[in-house]
Order: C-alpha cells, then structure tokens, then sequence
C-alpha cells in the first residue's frame, strides 16, 4: 500500500477512503486499516465499526488496545501489529512474550500483510487464546509483581481488579501506595475492593486481577480474630478460596507474597500468618497453569 497511500491518510486516491481523523483508511474491496501512533489514545468515530488490521505502539501503552477490543474496533478477526519497537523492552524474547499476551504480532519492514475483509484468523485474538487460566504471580515486597500481573492483563477490554487490602484511611503512607495502583492502572478497568474472593471468583464475567492474597489472607486472620484465636476459620476460608481457584469460570490473575525467603518472625502470630500464606501459595500453585517469581522486576517462570 505504499505506493498509492502514505499516512496520515488524509488525501487518499480513487478507491480509497480517509477515516478516523486521518489514521483510518478503508481500502478497495472493504478491508479497513487503522494506525495508532504513541500518545493517540481512541481514534475519532468516523471510521468502521471494526478494523481487519491495526498498526499500533503497544510499548507505553498496552491498555489502548484493551480500549480498541472494548469499543468493538479490534475483534478476533482482527491483525494487531506492533510498531514502533525499539529497545525500550530489554529483549526479543521478552517482546515476543508481552505482544503474546496481548495478541499482537511484530513484522519485519517491508512485511506484506495479506488481509481480506472480516476473515477470521487461524488463532482467535480472545483472552482464552492469550492468557493461562489460573496464573499465579509470586514476589517479595516492591518485586513489580503487582506491575507484571497489570501488563498481563493491560490489552484485555473488560478487567476487574479485585483490591483486598484496606483503602489507606488513617494512614498517609499505604494511602499514597493505594493511589499509586489506581494511577497505573488501565481508566476502563473495573474494581471491587473485597475480601469475599470465593463469591467474586465463582461469579465473574470479565478476567480477574486479585491484589493481593496477603493482604486478603490478613484481613480474614482480622475477621476471625484468630491472630491470638482460634486460627480453623482461616484454614476454611483458605480451602474456599482454593475450591473457587480450581474452578474459575474467567481467566484470574492473582499476586502473592512469597514468604518463605524472609527472617522468622519473632511472635507466634507472625509466624502462623507466614505459614498460612506459604501453604496457601503452594495449594494455589498446584492448581494453576501458570507460576512465576517476580524478582526486581524480573520474571522466573516455575
């Protein structure tokens, strides 16, 4: 195409039609091609209600694809290119594996993609076809667990991030960590702040994004009183929590805290809530498709 159009498609010739404020184009034949530049967030709506390709840098911002699958511009049928790649991911093979998780393909300059109008493609771009089921992040504190566990999901039209810890009031500096997560966060994302994780798992609609199970297994040690108490109503809550684990209807991210490479704790409390979550950890990792150690902001898979 390009030697009969050059971006921004604003004076295209016979046959074929400038849309989306200059960055859509509706070629010969039907096929309609959308390029999204850095800083570009949703294209203007005069363009198709669907794309059969898209030119996109996804590096800064992987969630604007997310906003394109939610408005129907970006379907299964669609060819999600990235563009503009250059060393601000550390690898190729690290590329390759984000743009996995995102359905999105990179090609060489001077590619020629061959695409007809709506044909569907030989693997689905739904979040069924990208991401495990049931994956399981795992890290020490300000590891980028929680950082990985939102990439993942970053190019996914409808998430709902499950918050289980407290919202900050009365304390300024887990307040100022809390707004922190909200900021980084995808604007079309959905949130629950919840400790009832059984409900939310079994009753979900959209991929989830737990935050974290810590924090969760520290406010149920809270409900029941069973920091000094008794400590069987922790363990049932653990065993529903790994019930609903083992059969979530959506795809489900979740991070953990791994504590087993820390000091022991002085107190009896401490040391019960550590191995609660470290049993908690390995039943949950026994039933995921996916398992990962999150370290300076590395990934290890397990």
């Amino acid at each position: 195409m390009d030697d009969a159009v050059r971006y921004p498609f604003v004076d295209p010739p016979p046959g074929y039609r400038a849309c989306a404020g200059g960055l859509g184009l509706v070629c010969p034949g039907g096929p309609a091609l959308l390029y999204v530049p850095p800083g570009e967030q949703s294209p203007p709506g005069d363009g198709p209600s669907r794309y059969d390709v898209v030119l996109i840098d996804l590096l800064d911002q992987p969630e604007r694809l997310g906003e394109l699958r939610r408005a129907g511009s970006v379907d299964e049928a669609t060819r999600v290119v990235a563009v503009g790649l250059d060393h601000r991911i550390r690898s190729e093979e690290e590329l390759a594996r984000r743009l996995g998780l995102w359905g999105a393909v990179a090609v060489p300059d001077g590619t020629t993609l061959e695409i007809s109008a709506g044909r569907p493609r030989a693997t689905p771009s739904g979040s069924r076809g990208r991401l495990a089921r049931r994956a399981l992040l795992l890290g020490g504190s300000r590891s980028g667990k929680s950082a990985e566990a939102e990439l993942r999901l970053a190019a996914e039209p409808y998430v709902t991030y499950v918050a289980t810890g407290p919202d900050g009031g009365g304390d300024g500096e887990w307040a100022a960590r809390v707004r922190a997560h909200r900021v980084r966060r995808p604007a079309h994302w959905d949130t629950a702040e919840t400790t009832d994780l059984t409900a939310t798992i079994g009753n979900a609609t959209t991929p989830l994004l737990i935050d974290g199970l810590g924090t969760w297994l520290a406010a149920v040690f809270d409900e029941h009183g069973a920091w000094e108490g008794d400590r069987a109503p922790v363990s049932g809550r653990c065993d529903d929590l790994v019930a609903a684990w083992r059969q979530a209807p959506q795809p489900i991210v979740a991070v953990s805290d791994e504590v087993g490479m820390g000091v022991v704790p002085a107190t009896a409390s401490g040391r019960a809530f550590r191995d609660a979550l470290g049993r908690l950890n390995e039943r949950l990792a026994a039933e995921s498709e996916y398992v990962a150690l999150v370290v300076a902001g590395r990934l290890l898979e397990l």
